[in-house]
């Protein structure tokens, strides 16, 4: 499973008469609002046309599931999807139909959320689940605060394609992060994942102003304050140019952990974002809890003062 998961969810999930009681509806709405809310995307289907759906009257929408809409976009977790049916839903059944057919395009990394009589309507489907019985689909039960992966860029790209895709802003944090070493020869291509849309994310990357450590800790930008802007404008600014992307660096004295922190997810890496050609050689990241994602956040805000900035310089 993933860090970021995507999902869809059909209106009647938000409706208070598809429920018992309007209680019981708020319960089954908690249990998504805090999964969707710290680990999900939902996938606006139609081109946006699923959240219009919420605008009519004609229906008993829960405040808490309004609510969960407004920060839902307000966060950037609602993803446009393209038509994937001919003709536009005009019931909940033809919704689920609508996302599923967006998974033959992309596929679910979650799946689609639905009530009873929606599920009957698609009982062999194994990416559709009944809001009530979620833990019965592989996919919710087998959501996981961290994830075991090669240390590969296909690996990573496969891994952070939501973030990179979907993220309003993205910070790279790796306190030897170079892309003009043989071990970070891949971070361009990763980064220009990021690139391509409109409007454009904001990238930061941060690294320490030192190389090697102990003895061996040698601080170039001594004898040479231009060192590391030339090494990242080698390797990134023709990408940056051709991605459409501006990439803000910034060179700190000293830190040790390795984060991508986004609006959308925040993940501890054990390695950073180097790679290697060893098939065997494999990372752990673990996903953030909100409170620990904003404290990084804050670390690396320069007007912190938590470490001390030696140099930034902008790629664009």
């Amino acid at each position: 499973m993933s860090l970021l998961t995507d999902y869809a969810v059909t209106p009647d999930v938000f409706d208070e008469t598809s429920y018992s009681s309007a209680e019981l509806c708020l319960a089954r709405l908690d249990v998504l609002r805090e999964v969707l809310l710290n680990e999900g995307l939902v996938r606006d289907l139609r081109e946006g046309e699923w959240r219009q759906v919420f605008a009519a009257q004609d229906r008993s929408w829960h405040r808490r599931g309004r609510e969960l809409l407004r920060k839902l976009a307000s966060q950037g977790r609602l993803v446009r999807f393209a038509p994937a049916l001919s003709t536009a839903p005009t019931d909940d059944e033809r919704w689920c139909a609508e996302a599923v057919g967006t998974h033959q395009d992309t596929r679910f990394r979650g799946g689609v959320i639905v009530t009873e009589p929606v599920k009957a309507a698609f009982a062999a489907e194994p990416i559709v689940a009944r809001v009530d019985r979620l833990g019965n689909a592989q996919w919710w039960a087998g959501r996981s605060s961290s994830v075991k992966l090669p240390r590969s860029l296909a690996a990573y790209r496969e891994e952070l394609a939501p973030v990179l895709s979907c993220a309003t802003s993205i910070m790279f944090i790796d306190p030897h992060l170079d892309p003009a070493k043989p071990g970070y020869r891949d971070f361009p291509a990763l980064l220009a994942v990021a690139g391509g849309r409109a409007p454009r994310p904001r990238i930061e990357l941060h690294r320490v102003c030192y190389e090697g450590s102990g003895p061996a800790r040698r601080f170039p930008t001594r004898d040479d304050p231009g060192y590391f802007e030339r090494r990242f404008r080698s390797k990134l600014e023709a990408m940056a140019r051709d991605r459409e992307l501006s990439v803000d660096v910034f060179i700190w004295d000293e830190f040790h952990d390795r984060h991508l922190i986004s609006n959308l997810v925040g993940v501890l890496m054990a390695n950073g974002f180097d790679t290697t050609t060893n098939a065997n050689s494999l990372t752990r990241w673990g996903r953030l809890g909100r409170s620990d994602r904003d404290d990084v956040q804050r670390e690396f805000d320069v007007a912190s003062k938590r470490h001390v900035l030696r140099s930034q310089f902008t790629i664009a």
